[in-house]
């Protein structure tokens, strides 16, 4: 006997908008069109594009931070065209990188607490790009190396490092792209494009392995993304303007495995992924819905679960990673939806009587440690994601790699700065021993200060909050 209806777990998947006063009020929505997500969360914060004047910024909100947001927040505000895509580092919380109409990509390290004052100086810029710069996304399990692509039709992938381009892809796209996808291990990449092809490319030996034309036959943009199978998902449109759902095996591209036809809108779908329990989220620009469908090995591959609906249409979306989602509400998604002048968190969870740890709906899922360093990753190595269980939730590590990753961006660019600015001074350099010892002691006693310093001010603070809530009481 055929079932008749499949089992699925995920068949009773239900999502919920938050109560308004868990909601972020009062942002001004960036309005530019261009067709990313606008907004980028990671278990401490979330990461809003807004309309800012004069150039292009972005809302860093820690994510407790609720309720209505003041005009005059602090933003990160160093683009001088505005911000097209934002994306937070899978290896530390407090890196963003940010690509903009100024052609430039910017690196931010956000302090601990959140801003406090506005942000205009990067970490690190990363410039190459001629045209406008719509897309950023990072490795998977390499650290600091960030893939960014810009209408000029190319493709750049950095190592944050040393801020160099370590490979540049040309020729590849004759026309705009639409988005990026780093595969599970970041080994390959999958792109798609105006010309309405789907590319698989090798970014590393900058061939294309596996390619498909008019992957959707509609003239409206598409998305392309990896699935932990090694499968390449697409969104589209059909010549009748149906939105589509297709899924690719990349070793025989000439037809799809399925098509699924949906409805008939232009807003394009922004497919979000969960490889842990492949379930696939598509939400529509302006739609005010979600759909979700379930992934598996055997036909029809594609399976509808539900849609979740709302009133308001959607200007952007914001995933949250597994690591920042409540395992004691059995969570499974958590999504930021942007309307024009609020953010509002959408939980999609899977109803369950028992408390205990749901070991079937949390396998083990990408943690915030780098299988490996950049350099490794250019020289040809992989690594698969390195795992952790969310049994007891996931707690972050306190500030142990942030400092890694500062060290190494902003060591790496002292020691260029000192390479290209003192070769003269280099060669002048053996002078008496005793000079500088007097100056290595000089120096110890300077840093003594300033941390002396930095606590007395950090006790300070801490008075001041003290008050403050006393106040707020």
């Amino acid at each position: 006997m055929r079932r008749v209806v499949r089992q699925s777990k995920f068949r009773h998947v239900f999502g919920q908008a938050v109560k308004n006063d868990q909601c972020y009020d009062d942002i001004r929505v960036s309005r530019v069109t261009w067709d990313s997500a606008f907004c980028a969360v990671n278990p401490k914060f979330v990461a809003i594009i807004i309309e800012a004047s004069g150039g292009g910024a972005f809302l860093v909100l820690p994510l407790h931070k609720t309720g209505r947001i003041d005009k005059s927040y602090p933003t990160v505000c160093g683009h001088t065209g505005p911000v097209l895509d934002i994306d937070w580092c899978p290896h530390n919380d407090q890196i963003i990188a940010s690509g903009s109409e100024d052609c430039s990509v910017m690196v931010w390290q956000i302090p601990e607490n959140g801003l406090v004052t506005s942000m205009s100086e990067p970490v690190v810029v990363l410039e190459g790009h001629s045209k406008r710069v719509g897309i950023i996304t990072w490795h998977p399990t390499a650290r600091n190396v960030l893939l960014s692509a810009g209408c000029d039709n190319q493709i750049f992938i950095w190592n944050v490092g040393t801020g160099e381009a370590m490979i540049t892809l040309e020729d590849m796209h004759p026309d705009v792209i639409y988005n990026v996808c780093w595969n599970r291990n970041g080994s390959l990449i999958c792109t798609a494009c105006k010309d309405k092809s789907i590319r698989v490319i090798d970014p590393r030996k900058e061939m294309i392995v596996a390619e498909k034309e008019k992957a959707h036959e509609g003239a409206r943009p598409m998305r392309a993304i990896f699935l932990a199978d090694g499968n390449v998902l697409t969104t589209g449109f059909s010549r009748m303007s149906e939105r589509q759902l297709a899924l690719w095996n990349i070793q025989s591209m000439d037809e799809p495995m399925t098509v699924n036809e949906m409805d008939t809108s232009n807003g394009v779908l922004l497919p979000f992924y969960d490889p842990d329990t492949n379930v696939v989220y598509l939400c529509g620009k302006g739609d005010s819905s979600i759909r979700y469908f379930e992934i598996t090995d055997e036909a029809p591959f594609v399976h509808y679960l539900n849609t979740f609906a709302t009133k308001e249409p959607q200007r952007g979306m914001g995933y949250m990673t597994k690591r920042g989602l409540d395992v004691n509400k059995c969570e499974i998604a958590r999504f930021y939806k942007l309307h024009e002048r609020k953010c509002e968190p959408i939980v999609m969870t899977v109803p369950r009587k028992s408390d205990l740890f749901q070991d079937d709906l949390y396998p083990d899922t990408a943690g915030p440690d780098p299988a490996l360093e950049a350099e490794e990753w250019f020289e040809g190595k992989n690594g698969d994601p390195i795992l952790i269980s969310l049994k007891n939730g996931y707690v972050p590590g306190k500030n142990r790699e942030f400092k890694v990753v500062k060290k190494n961006i902003l060591d790496s660019k002292a020691t260029k700065n000192t390479e290209n600015s003192s070769p003269a001074n280099k060669s002048a350099s053996p002078t008496p021993s005793i000079k500088s010892e007097a100056k290595l002691e000089e120096i110890l006693k300077e840093i003594k200060s300033l941390k002396d310093l930095v606590s007395s001010q950090e006790k300070r603070i801490i008075k001041l909050e003290e008050q403050m809530s006393k106040i707020a009481i």
